[in-house]
């Protein structure tokens, strides 16, 4: 079902400031840059080589990430791992004794879906799928 990680998730609270130490100072060139969820979350890759670094700005007050940036500040968030659909992952999900607390998959970078998994099922860490 996985087919191997697709990016490392980054909450930051400003994408420019941050892209001063990833883009800038470590050299990551930018992939792409975009709102998505009704322009609530700002997602920027860059290009790690064998993977993507994503800075995830949100961009609402009321944005649930606010609340986990004021109690962690900016760092890492989650890994995200690809799946061919998000669909059919989230359907053998519970076989794997593994499960999410999303009904529906949310919009990802560059018109994929994601899907956010439970981190109570994997140790804390937080997971996401993401493909079609």
């Amino acid at each position: 079902m996985f087919k191997g990680l697709d990016h490392l998730a980054i909450v930051v609270p400003d994408s420019e400031e941050a892209l001063k130490v990833w883009r800038d100072r470590f050299g990551f060139e930018v992939v792409v840059s975009e709102k998505v969820n009704q322009e609530t979350v700002l997602l920027t890759h860059l290009n790690l080589g064998n993977t993507q670094l994503q800075l995830v700005e949100p961009l609402v007050d009321d944005h649930p990430l606010q609340d986990w940036l004021e109690k962690h500040g900016p760092g890492l968030h989650h890994f995200c791992l690809k799946v061919d659909d998000v669909g059919d992952a989230q359907a053998g999900l519970e076989q794997l004794g593994l499960g999410t607390k999303q009904t529906e998959p949310h919009q990802g970078t560059l018109g994929k879906r994601a899907l956010f998994l439970d981190a109570s099922l994997s140790q804390n860490v937080v997971v996401e799928l993401t493909g079609q």
